[in-house]
């Protein structure tokens, strides 16, 4: 007789153990399947295109939005994919990257908010639910120093970035205008918290001060060179229809009014009290050129156009504002 001699006891729990473990693997899925980083970047731009999910928070498209999101989880930089394509992902690390890619599927949030940073140009920016995830045609004139409106960067002493948010634009203002005192003005103290944690980020405590004002109401007496604003402008329409995603972002960040002007129009009619003689007010309301040139026949509203080529900016000279 042999001892070692497997019977048929033996056969069976060796088949339940194998049964067992494929069950098991079947359970665990990706965190089974999927090995590599390269693994894993497929897996989620396919889920993300089967989901249907927006892609309007700094990303063009699934496979765009899917490094990011993976790169930032493993904290692994963001402009080098290639080289981690193959590396292996640890039983840890798995579990963390199906929770994150869960999270953007079936709650639809925002990246921007999954990893907690967004970026303009260069610029990187803490960010979270408090805050509308930063996006703006801004960064790409703040980058040619809003020439020629500006005709000298250095000349600008003191300037507002109205409904300043996350606080991007106050930060692009102090870079770009080496000499101004920033003010980034905001109804939302939520928002204001935010502004401060980047504000911090950047080393500008002594060049940007941030104040709670309602539009102008907190900012009274005061005159600056240049304003800058990118308010909220979405047509009633539009916020009945907004994808999911957006539904993440404060409210009171996104909606103004019927034809999205209610914030506008108080803008264009306070502006000229709070400008130098020769200040200059530039203000970004996306697809509405159409809505504000029906609204105001009379102002001459000089329209910038961006990279998209669209005219989503509109600039004014304070003598040619209307005057209480």
């Amino acid at each position: 007789m042999t001892a070692n001699n497997p019977g048929p006891d033996d056969a069976r729990d060796e088949q339940q153990d194998e049964d067992h473990e494929h069950a098991h693997e079947h359970e665990l899925g990706p965190l089974a399947e999927l090995v590599t980083l390269r693994d894993w970047l497929r897996y989620a731009v396919t889920r993300f295109n089967r989901e249907g999910l927006f892609f309007g928070h700094g990303c063009k498209d699934a496979y765009d939005e899917a490094a990011w999101l993976l790169l930032h989880t493993l904290s692994l930089p963001l402009d080098r994919l290639e080289p981690f394509l193959d590396a292996c992902i640890t039983a840890q690390e798995r579990e963390i990257l199906l929770d994150a890619i869960e999270k953007r599927v079936a709650q639809r949030v925002p990246t921007a908010y999954i990893t907690q940073e967004a970026w303009l140009g260069d610029f990187r920016f803490y960010v979270d639910e408090r805050v509308i995830v930063p996006r703006s045609y801004f960064a790409e004139l703040l980058g040619e120093g809003l020439s020629p409106w500006v005709e000298d960067e250095h000349a600008i002493e003191d300037a507002l970035d109205l409904c300043t948010g996350s606080g991007c634009l106050a930060i692009l203002m102090a870079h770009v205008f080496p000499n101004a005192r920033v003010v980034g003005a905001d109804l939302s103290q939520d928002a204001l918290e935010v502004a401060r944690i980047n504000r911090e980020r950047y080393g500008f405590d002594d060049r940007i001060e941030l104040v709670q004002s309602d539009v102008f109401s907190g900012l009274a007496n005061r005159r600056f060179d240049l304003i800058i604003s990118n308010p909220p402008y979405v047509t009633a329409d539009s916020m009945a229809r907004l994808p999911a995603e957006y539904r993440h972002e404060p409210r009171m960040a996104l909606e103004s009014g019927e034809d999205g002007l209610d914030i506008v129009r108080q803008i264009i009619a306070q502006a000229s009290a709070h400008l130098t003689p020769d200040g200059v007010l530039a203000v970004e309301v996306g697809h509405n050129r159409h809505i504000v040139d029906a609204a105001f026949p009379n102002l001459p509203l000089v329209w910038l156009s961006v990279g998209s080529g669209e005219d989503a900016i509109f600039v004014i000279r304070a003598s040619d504002l209307p005057r209480d």
